[in-house]
């Protein structure tokens, strides 16, 4: 990610970016005064206490119905403020789905022990290279066969203690909050999982690491390395809204990663997975940055997934900043998915943004594209399955561009179709596209909620 335009650019947003840009002189006085709005004008209910903020009506597909509210009505006893892992946690299970907050000061590690902690007696990954070496194993078995004793068994026995002790199962009906402007968790996959009402902002997820990732030979031409956790995952749950949080690899970038095999050794998954059923997702005024496979929305394209996934799956996204990304921001299948006013900022190893997939309903609208030289307009739409989409009022690199066109232009043997089939009423402060870097810039992550 070394390109000049790439650069320039985190360093003019890390600076604070302390005046706008020219092309915010053309907007509307109203358009100026909804984005100079302090962060609590914004807000839902109790603009001076966060953790009892609501999401504001029409704000997304979270808003829709019941819409949420989280843990806004928490009662003083259910008010919890915590600073380590084992707080966190214990937070979370305190017992009933009456209102709950949470809130969290400073970094909560979940894995400050270190790998070591979750390996099983005699597990050895130099004897689980040498065991399963493309010439000591070959590549056409995969290893579920093998016994709880082998390099892989002992393999499987860390994985699953690490799994136990870094996911943390939120209940209905709560907020999780960060203190401050250096608050977060690292290392843990929060589950999101078969729930209604969850609010969470204001915190920073440094990705977990998988410490034993699973070797499969049988994936790909090549095979490849697999891992698991996903620093959020929504799980079946409704009325969600993730709002200025900061996702991130942190200390643990792809690129300082080995290769083993021939493959690079992957120890994350996603940044956020939407998925099983999920339904009525916000996600606003939040970084996702330095990652490979950032956003799953549907993970199958199997008859059994689409059973639960056809009719669901409904999320927003807005005023988020994608910044040296490489793909899934988002990847759709089924969901009616509403992405307008994010800032996508691509770096040399940029593969696409949207990943148009199995009857998506996806509307891309007034949303900024920075691109370096040697990235086309035409990778931004990537087509993996022939559904239609709404993509209109985009600008890249400053030009007002349709997307689907360049797509075409570059991929005529795999076009893709104009219209999603449904229009979002669910929005808020709808900016021109080209007010949306400075604004995004300036307003997007943890730290900036007041």
């Amino acid at each position: 990610m070394s390109t000049r335009i790439w650069h320039e650019h985190a360093k003019s947003r890390r600076a604070g970016q302390a005046t706008w840009t020219a092309a915010l002189a053309g907007c509307t006085a109203l358009v100026l005064s909804l984005a100079a709005a302090p962060a609590e004008a914004r807000t839902g209910h109790h603009p001076r206490d966060t953790a009892r903020q609501t999401l504001p009506a029409n704000d997304g597909w979270a808003s829709h119905g019941t819409g949420t509210t989280g843990g806004a009505a928490a009662a003083a006893e259910r008010v919890f403020t915590v600073s380590t892992w084992a707080g966190f946690r214990a937070a979370l299970a305190v017992e009933g789905t009456a209102p709950r907050i949470i809130r969290v000061k400073g970094t909560v590690d979940a894995v400050s022990a270190g790998c070591e902690a979750f390996a099983a007696p005699g597990y050895d990954f130099d004897a689980y290279l040498e065991t399963y070496s493309p010439e000591n194993w070959g590549m056409d078995t995969d290893l579920s066969a093998e016994p709880d004793d082998s390099p892989e068994g002992l393999r499987r026995a860390s994985a699953a203690e690490q799994d136990t002790s870094v996911k943390a199962h939120v209940p209905a009906n709560t907020t999780i909050v960060g203190v401050g402007r250096n608050a977060g968790l690292k290392g843990a996959s929060l589950q999101i999982k078969d729930v209604d009402n969850v609010i969470v902002r204001n915190l920073t997820f440094e990705s977990p690491v998988d410490c034993f990732p699973q070797w499969d030979p049988t994936d790909g031409d090549r095979g490849n390395w697999n891992s698991e956790y996903d620093s959020a995952v929504v799980y079946g749950a409704t009325h969600v809204w993730l709002d200025h949080n900061t996702f991130t690899d942190g200390e643990h970038p792809d690129s300082a990663a080995p290769t083993y095999f021939g493959m690079l050794y992957q120890q994350h998954d996603g940044q956020l997975d939407i998925v099983k059923g999920a339904d009525h997702v916000t996600a606003s005024w939040n970084v996702f940055t330095e990652h490979d496979k950032t956003i799953l929305i549907g993970n199958s394209d199997s008859e059994a997934t689409a059973a639960v996934d056809r009719g669901r799956l409904k999320s927003t996204f807005h005023h988020n900043l994608f910044e040296g990304l490489v793909e899934r921001a988002p990847r759709v299948r089924f969901g009616q998915v509403d992405v307008y006013n994010n800032h996508f900022v691509a770096g040399d190893d940029y593969g696409y943004s949207f990943g148009v997939g199995k009857e998506s309903q996806l509307v891309a609208e007034h949303n900024a594209f920075t691109l370096p030289d040697g990235v086309s307009t035409g990778q931004v739409l990537k087509r993996w399955n022939d559904s239609p989409l709404t993509a209109a009022h985009n600008r890249v690199n400053g030009r007002t561009t349709d997307l689907i066109a360049a797509h075409n232009a570059q991929n005529p043997d795999v076009p893709l179709g104009s219209g999603a089939g449904w229009t979002p009423t669910l929005r808020t402060e709808v900016l021109p596209s080209r007010a949306v870097p400075s604004v995004v810039d300036r307003g997007a992550g943890a730290g900036r909620l007041r």
